[in-house]
């Protein structure tokens, strides 16, 4: 199965950012990454069609040579999105992993793959009560405690109406937020790591990981922030 374009690799902070910049106008787009590895993201709020490919196409994937010329549509029906093959590609569509015949109805956060290129479909503004469903299933399986949940707010703050680079807040900066000792907050923190299933990864990519997930399905809210 193909891997997810916001999970490997690594979203940075300003990939992130951008992410949930586009969530907030509430229209949906696609979110992937292109032949140099960088996260592009394609509003789909201005046509009702939008063709997929490797040649004069609105979504124009050149660099992958599995994409056909003419690969793929989208299509806007009423406040849905669908996307189809009808035969058009060489290699097929996937949505999830599953190989699409005819047209598929695409709702938020569905991955679909074009030959090698991952894209995330998002809607947040109709799929509104789906992301509250994931989120709400996120937090019955991390079962936060008060203090963890203030410690997670006070990492992803600095997200808070930033502009440029950012990263999330150090050690320091929450200890000093919540009045804890930095010992304190690093017992919070691994005990973040551990359930959001992160406890594995480098490091170095913990925290912007943490942050990542937290405020994409929901855990944390620009209105915590």
């Amino acid at each position: 199965m193909a891997e997810h374009p916001l999970l490997t690799p690594l979203q940075s902070p300003v990939e992130l950012k951008a992410e949930i910049e586009a969530s907030r106008s509430g229209m949906p787009f696609l979110v992937y990454r292109d032949g140099s590895g960088q996260q592009q993201i394609v509003s789909l709020s201005v046509n009702d069609r939008v063709t997929v490919g490797r040649a004069a196409s609105d979504v124009l994937l050149d660099w992958d040579t599995e994409v056909s010329r003419l690969h793929a549509e989208l299509e806007r029906i009423g406040d849905q999105w669908t996307v189809s093959d009808e035969g058009l590609s060489r290699n097929g569509t996937y949505v999830n992993g599953e190989r699409i015949v005819g047209k598929r109805r695409l709702r938020n956060g569905d991955v679909v793959r074009f030959g090698h290129t991952v894209a995330t479909f998002r809607q947040p503004l109709t799929d509104r009560g789906a992301e509250t469903k994931v989120a709400s299933e996120a937090l019955r399986h991390a079962s936060l405690s008060g203090a963890q949940r203030r410690v997670l707010i006070a990492l992803c703050r600095p997200f808070k109406d930033a502009s440029g680079y950012v990263t999330p807040a150090t050690n320091q900066q929450i200890a000093a937020e919540l009045f804890l000792s930095v010992d304190a907050v690093k017992t919070h923190l691994r005990a973040l790591f551990g359930k959001f299933g992160i406890e594995d990864l480098p490091q170095n990519q913990k925290r912007v990981r943490l942050a990542e997930l937290a405020l994409r399905n929901g855990t944390i809210t620009p209105r915590d922030l």
